[in-house]
């Protein structure tokens, strides 16, 4: 086959017993859906967990774990402790221009509220990003090092003088002035250029995060990137099933002539589920985002790394489980089934298999999507290439079966040159 466009992944997954995404209230995230309640995985959650596993270093197949992938950090305080902080300790510089230029960054960086932490919005900025911010902050502020080192030699020297104290003072606020300028000029529209033009040149400049699931900068739209991989949220294929666990906590230490009774009692809601989760990879925006090739040019441009992208991520849609309340659930579970599709018309979920509620039993799932598969094959014409793992034999229109290693070999070769061997 020709090399997709698109590869469409299909799961089930089922956990007992447990707490895997809560909401503002501590409960179970929730949502109608064909009249009825499911639970929910939002996809923000299922993202982060593909992309930080627990022991992310020691999962066999974490993202990070592919050679020259670019790391990327989320925070609302790069410039602080990324970019400004390893400057502080450099000689002659002054807290103040030190300020100033931190100030400007967070502007720059930010946008007009980047002056407070709490005006700050987490912004995903890959490592290449934060080094060469930090480069350019560390040439302004030791370019402007020299007469502030100079304002304060003469103003603690022996001989001080009025004449000494005011050069010492002008010395000073103009260096602290020429900083400010400076690195406000670096984020103005010709410095800026400069700014866009690395992050073109860069090899995933926004690391790799950013080059899977994208990024917005309200305040630099220059900087947005778009994702390359669309995650749907994860719904029951049933009505939610949930119960509040009771439970109380005894004191060791508690004394024969003391209240018996419990030292805390508390509840927590726990819910079981089959969850249906479907992904979409777009294999164009994917090359052109790792590769940093037009998206025109994609299907000429070097897939190895977008294959081995491909490869990992299917392990760990497979293999990681979100879950809160992890010591107390341990909401550990591999997916019972993975059908990927690949080809080159728009994607399309099957979660409509699902909107009339099935029973929470695997084979019961796997037979509503079937046979809405099969409904959407006659009346579109089935043109995607199908291969399917299941941890029970079934059957999936036009889909030959494959254990999970073969499997995501096999979509990774669809990625590299088109072919399934």
């Amino acid at each position: 086959m020709t090399t997709p466009r698109f590869l469409q992944i299909h799961t089930l997954h089922s956990y007992p017993a447990a707490l895997l995404n809560r909401d503002d209230s501590g409960l179970a995230k929730r949502m109608q859906f064909g009249g009825a309640v499911r639970t929910r995985i939002s996809s923000q959650c299922l993202k982060r967990h593909w992309r930080d596993p627990k022991d992310k270093m020691k999962h066999e197949f974490a993202l990070h774990r592919i050679p020259d992938m670019a790391p990327a950090i989320r925070s609302r305080n790069v410039v602080e402790r990324r970019v400004i902080a390893p400057l502080r300790e450099a000689d002659g510089v002054s807290d103040d221009v030190i300020a100033a230029v931190e100030t400007a960054f967070n502007v720059g960086v930010y946008g007009s509220s980047g002056t407070t932490e709490t005006g700050r919005q987490p912004l995903l900025l890959g490592l290449p990003e934060v080094e060469y911010l930090q480069e350019k902050a560390r040439a302004i502020c030791t370019g402007f090092a020299n007469d502030s080192a100079k304002a304060e030699e003469v103003a603690t020297g022996l001989l001080v003088t009025d004449e000494r104290i005011r050069a010492a003072n002008g010395s000073a606020k103009t260096a602290l002035n020429n900083a400010r300028k400076a690195a406000a000029q670096f984020f103005g529209s010709s410095e800026k250029d400069n700014f866009e033009a690395f992050r073109k040149s860069a090899a995933l400049p926004a690391g790799l995060e950013g080059a899977l699931f994208g990024r917005m900068v309200t305040s630099d739209p220059g900087a947005n990137i778009d994702a390359a991989i669309h995650v749907q949220h994860a719904l029951t294929v049933h009505r939610e099933e949930s119960e509040s666990d009771y439970f109380s906590v005894v004191d060791d230490l508690q004394r024969a002539d003391e209240d018996p009774g419990a030292a805390h009692i508390g509840d927590a809601e726990l819910t079981a589920g089959l969850y249906y989760g479907y992904v979409v990879v777009d294999v164009p925006e994917l090359v052109s985002n790792l590769e940093g090739c037009p998206a025109g040019d994609w299907d000429t441009a070097d897939r190895e790394l977008a294959g081995q992208v491909v490869h990992n991520l299917l392990h760990l849609i497979a293999t990681v489980s979100p879950g809160a309340k992890l010591g107390s659930t341990a909401p550990y579970s591999c997916a019972d089934l993975m059908l990927v599709e690949a080809g080159s018309r728009q994607p399309r979920t099957l979660a409509n298999a699902f909107r009339k509620r099935v029973n929470p039993q695997v084979e019961d799932a796997v037979g509503a999507l079937s046979a809405h598969l099969t409904k959407l094959d006659k009346c579109y014409g089935g043109r995607e290439t199908r291969r399917f793992m299941s941890v029970d034999d079934c059957d999936i229109p036009k889909a030959e079966q494959l254990c999970l290693d073969d499997l995501a070999n096999w979509t990774a070769d669809a990625v590299r040159n088109g072919t399934a061997g």
